[in-house]
């Protein structure tokens, strides 16, 4: 079974960075794509970014996108995802993904991907 551990969350201000990491088991180098996805107060699970395992490419949610990094260490099976310029509205607990096959829908459905990590809260204050 594939596990996978997030950390890396905290409190920042408004214009601040974060680094989160997700730990993964050595065979989650198996699986198709790993994802961050986020869940703010009162709203659905969101997709945050992605990546194929295989040929290393990257997905980013336009709300991110040239703000948030995703990048990876295979020698450690960790993955992880830079936060800069962080909003009020990036506040949420953020989730750490495995999808273990590929995904006629693309990557950013939450159903496609078959673990998920325990989740860490992100807090931007304003």
């Amino acid at each position: 079974q594939v596990q996978l551990v997030e950390s890396g969350g905290g409190s920042v201000q408004a214009g601040g960075s974060l680094r989160l990491s997700c730990a993964g088991a050595s065979y989650i180098s198996r699986s198709y794509r790993v994802a961050w996805f986020r869940q703010g107060p009162g709203k659905e699970r969101e997709e945050v970014a992605a990546m194929n395992i295989g040929d290393g490419t990257i997905y980013y949610a336009d709300s991110v996108k040239g703000r948030f990094t995703m990048s990876r260490d295979n020698a450690k099976n960790t993955y992880h995802l830079q936060m800069s310029s962080l909003k009020s509205e990036d506040t949420a607990i953020y989730y750490c993904a495995a999808q273990l096959y590929p995904y006629g829908g693309g990557w950013s459905i939450v159903s496609a991907y078959n673990y998920w990590g325990q989740g860490t809260q992100v807090t931007v204050s304003s």
